[in-house]
């Protein structure tokens, strides 16, 4: 067959170079100009499809990785799901300690994927034996030619998208964006693109969005890790209760908390408003730049870009189901609930 940009030898060729859309309605009482990146336009649907490729790569191109060995990780989902698609194509094996705060949907499609699967629970310390931080260690030293990914300690996390992220954005904008709206969980989304900005304009803004219960807000403003910071919270893959050196606080110029109910509600608005199905952490981010608007951040001439990390599938038993949502105390009346079920209606 004749060479075509338009066909592909594998769908790890997909990875990268997902596009930019100017979001319309739901910022449309904003000051300013709004851009999503959206990285569920990757194959995996997210945007660690970037991280998983890149390190799996680094790791074969040192000799660290061989054929029929075994790649090990901790992951809220979307890491494991992306791990696990390369592996697939690459002819790994693949083991994954999960978080039991992760969706049903995540963990099904690991399953799918060939993965195994240990879930962990999610309410423990990270030094906690039952950690999915410390089970993915144990299974490490127990697993003859295995290699762990350790995406939280990985510097090859930022690296990924400081080479790949983080000069689509400055082209697709053509170097006029002003601010940079991204969720941390481990970190490497946000400072991987954070570097390639600020060298390029070191005056682009850089804003990381965590989640109450996490204490990674605090600790880039004191230098202090604060236990009293943690508690339970439901939004998967965003904050931590530890701190990741895949993150590069000095380049972060500051950190706003959401809330998991406003988080949920704004994933919702975005489908019905913008025709965009995202998943959880990209309506923390939307979060995040309402609050920061709300707060005098962006005028008229800004160019603002929110990168929407995750795709809605992943959520359908969460975010996406009134039952839960309404489980959760999210719906603030009966008539919210009432208005949601009025949406379907069955023909006898």
């Amino acid at each position: 067959m004749k060479k075509n940009k338009q066909v592909f030898n594998n769908v790890l060729e997909l990875v990268g170079n997902t596009p930019l859309i100017k979001l319309n309605k739901i910022t449309s009482s904003l000051k300013g100009n709004y851009f999503a990146k959206i990285e569920s336009f990757n194959p995996g649907h997210s945007s660690k499809d970037r991280i998983a490729l890149y390190i799996i790569e680094e790791a074969e191109r040192k000799g660290i990785l061989k054929p029929g060995d075994t790649i090990i990780e901790t992951t809220s989902g979307n890491t494991g799901f992306s791990i696990a698609m390369v592996s697939v194509i690459k002819g790994y094996k693949c083991i994954l300690a999960v978080s039991s705060k992760s969706s049903a949907d995540k963990i099904d499609m690991l399953k799918t994927m060939g993965a195994q699967v240990y879930v962990c629970p999610a309410h423990v310390s990270a030094d906690d034996p039952r950690s999915y931080y410390e089970v993915a260690k144990r299974l490490h030293r127990e697993t003859e030619g295995s290699v762990y990914i350790n995406q939280y300690f990985n510097e090859l996390n930022i690296d990924a998208h400081y080479h790949t992220t983080g000069p689509e954005i400055w082209n697709q904008t053509e170097g006029k964006i002003t601010h940079l709206v991204a969720c941390s969980g481990t970190g490497g989304t946000i400072s991987g693109i954070a570097k390639y900005l600020k060298e390029q304009n070191k005056d682009v803004q850089v804003i990381g969005v965590d989640a109450y219960g996490s204490v990674i807000k605090k600790y880039h403003e004191t230098h202090e890790f604060d236990e009293k910071e943690i508690y339970p919270y439901r939004i998967e893959g965003l904050g931590k209760n530890l701190i990741p050196t895949a993150t590069d606080f000095d380049i972060i110029d500051q950190f706003i908390k959401v809330t998991d109910e406003e988080s949920a509600h704004t994933a919702r608005e975005i489908a019905k408003t913008e025709g965009l199905f995202v998943g959880y952490t990209s309506g923390a981010a939307m979060q995040a730049l309402k609050q920061l608007n709300e707060e005098g951040t962006f005028n008229e001439n800004s160019n603002v870009v929110v990168v929407f990390p995750d795709h809605g599938s992943r959520y359908m038993s969460k975010i996406y189901s009134d039952s839960w949502m309404n489980e959760q105390g999210f719906f603030d009346s009966q008539h919210e609930q009432e208005e949601t079920a009025q949406s379907i209606q069955y023909i006898k």
